[in-house]
């Protein structure tokens, strides 16, 4: 369903995009290539000059090379565009930092401690943030089975899909998981 329409009219004046693409590498890891964009749909004044409209003002870059359980083994990040080159251009070595984090054992937490404030760029730290849930989507199919088939072998029959009250749809106590996911449904305690 989409967003009901706008109760007034108006003029697109920034677009932030955020992109993220998994590759599966031949050599049994991942690469997750993230990338944020600004641009301004006007000339617009910066301390460090004036950017042309459509001009990005950030456009900068974030790949980190996971493992299939999902520990950092290499990153990198660059900038292309930034508000203040010859500075915010130069952080990126530090998001070698992220090396040994695993995307699903305190990301976010050990991100903050490593690359926040002026540690790190705030754009590309924000980035980082989500690469967890995009690595989750990313394997599931290829490197997890999301389904709860009676054709899984018997140790992953054992193991909860990692999904299940991960979201509101998904709450073991839930109509999803009673239809999808029969055998870990929970009934809801007492209101």
């Amino acid at each position: 369903m989409p967003l009901s329409p706008p109760v007034s009219r108006r003029a697109l004046r920034h677009t932030r995009a955020i992109d993220v693409q998994a590759y599966a590498r031949d050599d049994g890891l991942w690469d997750l290539d993230a990338r944020i964009s600004d641009i301004k749909t006007f000339d617009t004044t910066l301390a460090s000059g004036v950017r042309a409209g459509g001009a990005p003002l950030h456009d900068l870059r974030l790949r980190l090379t996971i493992d299939l359980d999902m520990t950092i083994v290499a990153a990198e990040a660059a900038s292309d565009a930034v508000p203040y080159p010859g500075f915010c251009d130069t952080i990126g070595p530090a998001y070698r930092a992220l090396i040994g984090l695993n995307l699903m054992k305190s990301f976010r937490h050990e991100l903050k401690q490593r690359v926040a404030g002026i540690a790190g760029c705030t754009h590309l730290t924000e980035l980082a943030q989500i690469l967890p849930t995009a690595a989750i989507q990313a394997f599931a199919n290829d490197v997890w089975s999301p389904n709860d088939s009676a054709d899984a072998d018997a140790a992953t029959a054992l193991v909860q899909p990692f999904q299940l009250d991960k979201c509101h749809a998904l709450r073991t106590d839930g109509g999803a998981v009673a239809r999808y996911y029969p055998r870990w449904a929970v009934k809801a305690g007492p209101a």
